[in-house]
């Protein structure tokens, strides 16, 4: 292909298949069978195919564009997230080209990489949707920069994602030195990295005292979510000491607690997870883990614009910060 730019008919040809599918494949439609979608994938990064201009810009880094790719806007970290990039690359004199998925899954993902490519940005920062599952892996393009905000995926990608085992860390430590005998966990989703990880935290620091370690409830980390989960753990035992996975379930825990007749943190401490704008608000005010999404959102940009000055990959942790307030307290006994 030396000499020339390379065609979607070139891509058909390494394909075998016809030009029609090379376009629908560039374009993300759906309705192309997943082999065929896979063999024009493949011939595409064979022969690093992009339109004639894209390529030129390309060679120039005249783009001046960044990809950033999600699945949902429902969490809190998704949404702050893309709120920082966007405007951290506009104060470097950067665009960005958001691209929602539609569904979480690889073809969709390879699909919003390939139309990210055809519409000429310098690098694509991933915000890592939660339903890709924590034994999942995303597949990545090698032709751009890539930059995944969570869990290192490897293949020349880099990442940046909090220190998540340290924030549950901060939580448990926090809770056990008050004295309380165990600590009830409701966590967030089970397809969500942060949640797993924190889960692994909290059972893994318990074993390690010698402390009972009670039945997990999960939620979908909304605050109704967090009030369902608190009122079946209270069906069955009163906890002391409850630590929510984030801040929304937590203001959902207040009420059943409420509710039930039981006072925070008199009878039961509470701890959150985010440091949301509202949680020294709650009533009483909130104990949770802070986390800058500032700072992450700003190297993530970094990261990814340095990529495309030749850096190598890395993997980023962001340290989080526990904050405490006044939903905890030593324990009282029951």
């Amino acid at each position: 292909m030396t000499g020339r730019a390379t065609s979607m008919r070139d891509v058909a040809r390494v394909a075998g298949v016809s030009l029609q599918t090379v376009s629908r494949v560039a374009n993300g439609e759906p309705n192309v069978v997943d082999a065929k979608r896979e063999r024009v994938l493949a011939a595409m990064n064979e022969l690093d195919y992009r339109h004639n201009s894209a390529a030129r810009a390309m060679r120039r880094g005249a783009y001046r564009a960044v990809g950033v790719i999600y699945h949902s806007l429902h969490s809190v970290g998704t949404h702050r997230s893309l709120e920082e990039i966007s405007e951290r690359a506009i104060g470097l004199g950067y665009g960005t080209t958001i691209m929602p998925l539609g569904a979480a899954s690889d073809r969709a993902a390879s699909g919003a990489f390939t139309r990210l490519r055809e519409m000429a940005v310098d690098a694509v920062i991933v915000i890592f949707p939660s339903p890709f599952g924590v034994e999942q892996s995303l597949e990545l393009p090698t032709a751009v920069p890539v930059v995944v905000l969570g869990p290192p995926q490897g293949r020349g990608s880099s990442s940046v994602d909090f220190d998540q085992l340290s924030g549950a860390q901060q939580v448990m430590e926090h809770l056990l030195g008050l004295g309380h005998p165990t600590v009830h966990h409701i966590a967030g989703p089970a397809e969500s990295f942060a949640s797993e990880s924190r889960v692994q935290t909290w059972r893994t620091l318990l074993e390690a005292a010698g402390r009972r370690i009670p039945t997990l409830y999960r939620g979908d980390w909304s605050a109704a979510s967090g009030y369902e989960q608190t009122r079946r753990l209270l069906e069955h035992e009163r906890p002391s000491a409850l630590f929510m996975g984030n801040d929304q379930m937590a203001l959902g825990a207040y009420r059943a607690l409420r509710e039930a007749g039981l006072r925070v943190p008199e009878d039961v401490s509470v701890v959150g997870f985010d440091d949301n704008d509202e949680a020294a608000m709650y009533a009483p005010p909130l104990s949770t883990v802070a986390q800058d999404w500032a700072v992450l959102g700003e190297l993530a940009l970094t990261t990814a614009l340095a990529m495309t000055r030749g850096a190598e990959p890395s993997d980023s942790k962001v340290p989080q910060r526990f904050v405490e307030r006044e939903s905890t307290a030593a324990y009282r006994g029951h």
